[in-house]
């Protein structure tokens, strides 16, 4: 089975109440007038990403930054009419790196949270996802978030994945850099389950980089992907307004189709929570 026909497969069957659940230094970026009067931010922007979350940021053979995040992302720029130079990070320093002003945003696969948009900004929504548990192909017990109480789970460092395992009953958590290592760790036996977001979880598994392992109930939560900004950038609504004319003018499904195989389904709301 091709990776596009399982990804459409496996997310139509999991959400069918929800649908599909870096450190240089900042350069200035000034702002120039659009074409229609208004303000478009100019120059360049250092947008950091930790480059270990397939389908949305990894590195090729080459070492080159491919991905729907980095797609996306670039096609803003374009559109925006900046320059996009992309930093790697781990993910929990993206944030850290926003606050210190030495990226101008940040795109990983981020869920936007009311604590996370306490200490930056976020774009809209450009993506709905959610939580999923992958388990061992030959668990037949683990079925559901219930039944994970006194179990081993991986997480992602800093993720919306290791805040909940950590609300678990008698649970043991470890905690790794990137969600490939949790599920690895799985893969390896020395973990009972993985929460972490389902179209990672479903891409590293339909395209045999994990073996022996398989997504089990329902999502745990619908949540959506914004891109983040240290708080009041100026380049927020140079942003915004890029991503929504992607959205409205085709350029954000075919990026869509090319990376999950099949259309985006129903419509992004204008906030995450």
């Amino acid at each position: 089975m091709k990776r596009s026909q399982f990804i459409r497969n496996a997310c139509l069957s999991l959400g069918a109440a929800v649908v599909l659940a870096a450190c240089g230094g900042g350069g200035d970026v000034s702002t120039t007038p659009s074409a229609d009067g208004g303000d478009a931010a100019a120059g360049l922007w250092l947008v950091g990403t930790e480059p270990a979350f397939p389908p949305f940021e990894s590195q090729d053979d080459s070492g080159e930054l491919v991905g729907f995040d980095i797609d996306l992302m670039k096609a803003i720029g374009e559109q925006a009419g900046v320059e996009v130079q992309f930093e790697s990070l781990p993910f929990d320093g993206l944030i850290p790196a926003l606050q210190a002003g030495t990226i101008e945003a940040a795109i990983s696969g981020m869920t936007i949270t009311e604590e996370r948009a306490q200490t930056v900004d976020f774009s809209r929504p450009y993506f709905r996802a959610g939580l999923a548990i992958a388990v061992a192909e030959d668990d037949t017990e683990t079925t559901s978030f219930e039944s994970l109480e006194g179990k081993t789970i991986a997480v992602q460092l800093g993720t919306t994945g290791a805040e909940m395992a950590g609300t678990i009953k008698d649970a043991k958590i470890s905690t790794f850099d990137s969600a490939p290592l949790a599920l690895q760790e799985l893969s390896n036996g020395n973990a009972d389950a993985v929460i972490n977001d389902a179209p990672a979880t479903l891409e590293a598994i339909s395209t045999g980089n994990i073996g022996g392992v398989k997504v089990v109930g329902e999502l745990l939560t619908e949540e959506f992907y914004g891109i983040a900004m240290p708080q009041d950038s100026p380049n927020l609504e140079a942003l915004n307004a890029a991503l929504e004319e992607l959205l409205a003018n085709g350029t954000y499904d075919t990026i869509y189709e090319k990376w999950f195989g099949t259309s985006p389904v129903g419509t992004l709301p204008e906030k995450g929570f």
